[in-house]
């Protein structure tokens, strides 16, 4: 059998998956709104799909090598045969990664191959001058310690009922082959939420749900975690042609989950206003206590077309 059944994919995530609160259930579902929004203004291929970012461990080689992986996103039902002919990557993601590559981060997209439930990923390189063979993931690739001792990722019995059908496949694709590199290699890892290629510049996005908040010193704001301000910094700080955005999804309350709006802010505009002094924010998506940067929200722009014909 050479495809994945959306039973399967639900049950794959209930054991990769650590916990499962409102916080990240609705991330996970922002990221899948956003991409819909983005296409219904036809942007859809100015947008890659989400995938992954790893740097290097080890004393005095901490993050000093980064890699960023992106799969294909596997349909339910469907063949990916072994022999099937692999697919040539996105255009727009192969444009994405040449940036990427100029600064320093060797880039790839993955995909399946399916034989029992099995899923092999297979590799190749993006954003060099020629065209690469595919590999098989992640062999092969370079700056990595290889984890000499075998860990569990799939040993959790988390309730993934919450998650909508639709939302299966992306998130199914993204956690199976971060558990595929990492049962190889010992890196940090966190996710990417998606990236822009716009017309000046390429702008990793960070995509958070949030409903308004008020301070009396700031005005109306939305806060943004310690975690996924570093990440940004991270981003702007290689610089060259790359560049950080925070996308927030308004939304009137967490129960409807209504839109109020979309909006965003670069990562530069957001270092200048950005309150010095954190607060304690609410759950974040590992069950704890979150730190939390509040940035005025009267410092975001709306994020529509006119705004990405400017990016």
């Amino acid at each position: 059998m050479n495809s994945i059944s959306v039973s399967y994919m639900r049950e794959y995530l209930s054991k990769s998956i650590s916990s499962l609160n409102r916080n990240k259930l609705n991330g996970i579902l922002s990221e899948v709104d956003f991409r819909n929004y983005v296409s219904s203004i036809g942007f859809e291929q100015r947008v890659s799909a989400g995938g992954w970012i790893a740097r290097c461990e080890g004393p005095g080689n901490f993050s000093h090598h980064i890699v960023a992986f992106f799969p294909e996103v596997i349909c339910p039902d469907q063949n990916y045969s072994p022999s099937r002919e692999l697919p040539d990557p996105p255009h727009g993601l192969h444009t994405i990664c040449s940036t990427l590559h100029q600064i320093g981060i060797h880039s790839y997209f993955c995909t399946p191959k399916i034989v029992n439930n099995n899923v092999d990923w297979s590799y190749i390189q993006l954003g060099l001058p020629t065209k690469q063979p595919y590999l098989t993931f992640p062999d092969n690739i370079s700056g990595f310690n290889e984890r000499t001792r075998k860990y569990n990722f799939l040993k959790y019995k988390t309730d993934v009922s919450s998650i909508p059908t639709h939302s299966l496949p992306e998130e199914f694709s993204k956690e199976s082959l971060r558990v595929t590199f990492q049962n190889k290699y010992l890196a940090e890892i966190s996710d990417i939420d998606g990236i822009i290629w716009g017309n000046q510049f390429t702008y990793p996005i960070e995509i958070k749900e949030k409903t308004v908040a008020n301070d009396r010193r700031i005005g109306d704001y939305f806060g943004l975690d310690i975690g996924p301000f570093v990440k940004l910094a991270f981003y702007a700080a290689k610089r060259g042609n790359l560049h950080s955005l925070y996308v927030v999804r308004e939304i009137d309350d967490v129960e409807s989950r209504n839109l109020v709006n979309w909006w965003c802010i670069t990562f530069d505009k957001m270092a200048q206003f950005a309150s010095w002094v954190y607060s304690e924010g609410g759950r974040n998506m590992q069950g704890g206590r979150s730190a939390t940067v509040k940035i005025p929200k009267a410092e975001f722009d709306h994020f529509n077309i006119t705004l990405l014909n400017r990016l």
